[in-house]
């Protein structure tokens, strides 16, 4: 598919979400990358379950930390971060194919210097209900993944 997306976990934690987005990913031919630490096993059970047995076909690649994946991806790779404290909502973006979209662990989001240094290209889903914290990760990547795609033309 032309739109060629990479989806970045930055220290996953819950396996089940990893695997639901695990199975995204092969479902709209998009490229997983996991940064460690994981806060489990790929073997996990619970990836694979949720992952159903799509698993061995995902195609995912794992780094030992967010310095050496910078590091690896080409300088001029869209890159977009997304995150609560994002000030501009995602709708207001235009993705590029290849972009990298990147999503924090469960409970700590992305490294707070990341998106610091990277304010420009920091976007939030919008959340209309206050006492919503944040919507679960899994329906986050689902969300902006098929926007990027609607966007490209796919």
């Amino acid at each position: 598919m032309p739109h060629e997306l990479n989806i970045v976990l930055v220290e996953p934690e819950i396996p089940m979400n990893t695997g639901t987005i695990g199975r995204l990913c092969l479902a709209t031919e998009s490229t997983l990358h996991l940064i460690e630490p994981l806060g489990f096993e790929i073997s996990d059970s619970q990836l694979k379950r949720a992952g159903l047995d799509y698993w061995k076909y995902v195609n995912f690649k794992t780094y030992s930390g967010l310095e050496v994946f910078l590091e690896k991806i080409p300088p001029s790779a869209q890159k977009i971060f997304f995150s609560t404290k994002g000030e501009k909502d995602f709708f207001q973006h235009t993705f590029q194919p290849g972009a990298y979209l990147f999503f924090g662990s469960e409970t700590r989001g992305l490294p707070r210097n990341l998106l610091q240094t990277n304010k420009d290209q920091t976007f939030c889903i919008p959340q209309y209900d206050e006492r919503v914290r944040s919507i679960n990760i899994a329906n986050a990547v689902s969300i902006a993944t098929y926007e990027a795609i609607r966007q490209l033309g796919v």
